[in-house]
């Protein structure tokens, strides 16, 4: 799109033309918005305008009228403020070379009433890793802060829920430097502890008995690195995917480095980990501090870390929500209801409810 097509506006920063009728004293308002010619009505509202359907679902009090290149708007001031600048990044996106989908348009939307000072388009086009014509990039506001703080730091935590890509975007950050020759090596480990079962004795060699521990590191590697070079970079010691424990007495020069699941590493693991950084290295730890395995009495390095390092210099903690979930999305919904669940245990606990029973007493 080119800066003749984009029509000036008084009301945002992005391509759009509007006529804005007098709202007279009431808070309503109308506005017209042309769409520029070069941009498909279809990439923008979605085949049989689902995307269309998706915004109307999120403002129902606003009326959405398309005819040809042209919206309508009317409603509350705010709310077509508001779509106004959903539009305008959607257009911002499209522009981009990234198709809009249902969820795109969600975040967006979500990314615009929380009023932040990030753009949506800005969230949603940025680019960190491709591989095989696929592109991964942070979907929400918090991902994107967390790979920023990677930059940014030369050691951080991604805490969350399940789902809101800790170690993904980690990964992906760590496969990027490689290619960028900003380290020489990636170093990514896991604690090997069960989640909840006993698994009992397992055949095989050493790596055998450990594989499924690692597991979904290496199926996080094959979404960005080509599987016939993966065999050759670790065979060379450029990629390594090993156990926690292999870290101790180490000292790690020049390399991206990951722990995954941080939160079932004790204590004295957490500090054995975070002193084998070198020079030139980066460290990202990920973990879900509500998802601990330990044996019970174990305290979980990663709860007690921050405590610590809070006010640490080049430390950062970056914080993922429910909201952030970029799996199924029931995922978040679950995991919204086990928080609001453990929350009630946690204000009845130490009281006992039974009838006759005195408040408080065990």
């Amino acid at each position: 799109m080119t800066e003749a097509e984009r029509p000036s506006s008084s009301l945002s920063d992005g391509p759009l033309e509007r006529d804005v009728s007098a709202a007279g004293p009431t808070t309503h308002a109308t506005h017209s918005i042309t769409i520029p010619p070069s941009v498909s009505m279809v990439a923008l509202l979605g085949p049989r305008d689902e995307l269309l359907r998706t915004m109307e679902g999120a403002f129902p009090q606003l009326d959405v009228h398309v005819r040809g290149n042209q919206l309508s708007l009317r409603g509350e001031s705010a709310d077509v403020a508001l779509v106004e600048r959903l539009v305008d990044e959607q257009l911002l996106i499209i522009e981009a070379g990234q198709p809009l989908n249902r969820d795109a348009v969600e975040r967006s939307i979500g990314m615009l009433r929380s009023q932040t000072r990030e753009r949506p388009a800005d969230v949603l086009t940025m680019n960190i890793v491709s591989n095989r014509g696929r592109t991964i990039r942070p979907k929400t506001l918090n991902q994107k802060l967390y790979v920023d703080a990677i930059d940014e730091h030369t050691i951080v935590f991604g805490i969350g829920p399940a789902g809101t890509g800790k170690t993904y975007l980690a990964m992906a950050k760590a496969v990027a430097a490689l290619q960028a020759k900003q380290v020489n090596r990636i170093i990514l480990t896991r604690p090997a502890v069960e989640a909840g079962e006993r698994l009992g004795f397992l055949p095989g060699t050493l790596n055998d008995k450990i594989d499924p521990y690692l597991r979904p590191l290496y199926d996080a590697l094959h979404d960005m690195v080509d599987p016939e070079s993966i065999a050759r970079l670790m065979a060379s010691g450029t990629i390594e995917v090993a156990p926690l424990a292999y870290m101790r007495g180490r000292s790690l020069n020049d390399a991206f480095i990951i722990l995954d699941e941080a939160q079932n590493t004790s204590a004295e693991q957490m500090k054995m980990f975070l002193t084998r950084l070198g020079f030139g290295s980066k460290m990202v730890v990920t973990g879900d501090v509500t998802q601990v395995d330990l044996p019970g009495g174990t305290t979980s390095g990663l709860r007690q870390v921050r405590g610590i390092l809070q006010d640490v210099d080049d430390v950062h903690f970056a914080e993922l929500t429910s909201q952030d979930v970029v799996r199924h999305r029931l995922v978040g919904a679950i995991v919204d209801a086990y928080e609001r669940s453990e929350a009630a245990t946690e204000r009845l606990r130490g009281h006992d409810v039974r009838p006759g029973r005195r408040t408080g007493t065990t």
